[in-house]
């Protein structure tokens, strides 16, 4: 470390000494083992970061997840998490070393900008491999230390690898005076689901069961969008007569209201929740499980994506259809899921309908081979476009963690 830097950190930290820390809330404990602590600086990034995690444990399943959140984050509004989410502090030197004495990462990544100096720092000098990616020029530097030179360099240099998203980041941050040998470029992570494997002998029997009828799914339906996907079903039935609808309902409590309400319509239902079967003449499969979404977009070309359709539902995921080779209709109420349902929009991948009349009119449509075909393919590249980053940096952080722990062992 440069004279000229380390005085200008020694009067940063002695500067950020006064920064109140309002982070009362108490940590749960650090599990026993290897933990991977990630920085998420944005919200919207949160699905991204959390399907790496999953992917990263499937490579090394004993390792340990922290995820943190900048320290004026709401972390009711983020989405719950199947790791453990915290503020990070404030930037007070104290609360930084407070901070790393209690969870002892062996490794960290960043994702983004808002890079805090005193934590970065203090990981960095405690051996604590430390990886950026999604990099940005944005360092949140307590008041009153903005005058101090080489601050920004300094933080940056901390990190032993820096992706940005542009050429143009990856030039500033080169001309900072941070080693070229550190700075690469990388597309940001993207989602990549990863669904668990289908018993092979039920999917040939229940494709066998289907042989020669057209299947399309609505997925997760709201007792609200019943009558809308039923009319679609009754409508596209005009024009394809052997068409069968498997109706996965959002709440199990709502199955056997509505099976009894099918019995009424004189539409044909099996209940595959009570006994699996689906009959010759059957029109409906009606399904409440959730694991067994994984079958039906499989055997479905076609899905409806519920939770769409009704004002404030916000939608529901539709990666793992799309993953799963399915094209993909939804309604316009896809607020939780937007960026998303956009992508797959424009890849053409998806089909926004409004009513239950176009919904009849795009699963007709759809279910054309060439369509249907198309549109899976469009979305399949949309799912897998990211995975070679994703394979990218899990090598990375598990060549970090190798190498800490032979050092570990050497001493």
């Amino acid at each position: 470390m440069s004279k000229p830097r380390s005085l200008s950190l020694a009067a940063y930290r002695v500067l950020s000494w006064g920064v109140p820390n309002t982070t009362s809330q108490p940590n749960p404990p650090r599990p026993e083992g290897e933990l991977i602590w990630i920085h998420i600086s944005a919200q919207h990034r949160q699905r991204a970061v959390t399907d790496f995690c999953r992917r990263l444990q499937q490579s090394r399943p004993s390792l340990n997840v922290l995820l943190t959140a900048p320290p004026e984050a709401d972390l009711w509004r983020w989405a719950k998490s199947d790791y453990p989410l915290v503020n990070l502090p404030l930037e007070q030197t104290g609360a930084a070393r407070a901070f790393l004495d209690h969870w002892k990462p062996d490794i960290g990544i960043w994702v983004g900008g808002g890079l805090m100096p005193n934590i970065i720092t203090r990981a960095e000098e405690r051996g604590i491999s430390l990886i950026l990616i999604e990099a940005q020029i944005d360092i949140r530097i307590a008041r009153g230390a903005r005058w101090l030179p080489d601050i920004t360099r300094y933080t940056l240099d901390c990190f032993q690898s820096i992706l940005t998203k542009t050429s143009e980041t990856a030039r500033t941050i080169r001309r900072l005076g941070v080693s070229s040998d550190k700075v690469s470029e990388s597309p940001s992570l993207h989602v990549s689901p990863n669904p668990r494997p289908w018993p092979e002998d039920e999917l040939i029997e229940t494709n066998h069961a289907l042989t020669g009828r057209l299947v399309w799914l609505a997925a997760c339906v709201l007792d609200k969008e019943f009558i809308s996907v039923l009319s679609a079903h009754r409508q596209a039935m005009r024009s394809l007569p052997r068409l069968t609808l498997v109706l996965h309902v959002a709440d199990t409590a709502e199955a056997e209201p509505l099976h009894r309400r099918l019995e009424t319509m004189d539409l044909r239902c099996a209940n595959w929740d009570i006994d699996g079967k689906i009959e010759d003449t059957t029109q409906v499969i009606l399904s409440a499980d959730s694991e067994d979404l994984g079958l039906w977009h499989r055997v479905s070309p076609v899905t409806f994506i519920g939770r769409s359709l009704e004002r404030g539902a916000g939608g529901h995921d539709p990666l793992v259809a799309a993953a799963l080779g399915s094209s993909i209709i939804h309604g316009p109420f896809v607020h939780r899921h937007q960026q998303i349902y956009d992508q797959l929009d424009r890849a053409g991948a998806a089909r926004r309908v409004q009513t239950a009349t176009e919904l009849g009119d795009a699963v007709v449509e759809m279910l054309s081979p060439d369509r249907a075909a198309d549109m899976a393919l469009a979305g399949w590249q949309i799912v897998s476009e990211g995975a070679p980053q994703t394979d990218q940096l899990i090598d990375m952080v598990q060549d970090r963690l190798d190498q800490r722990g032979a050092n570990d062992a050497r001493t």
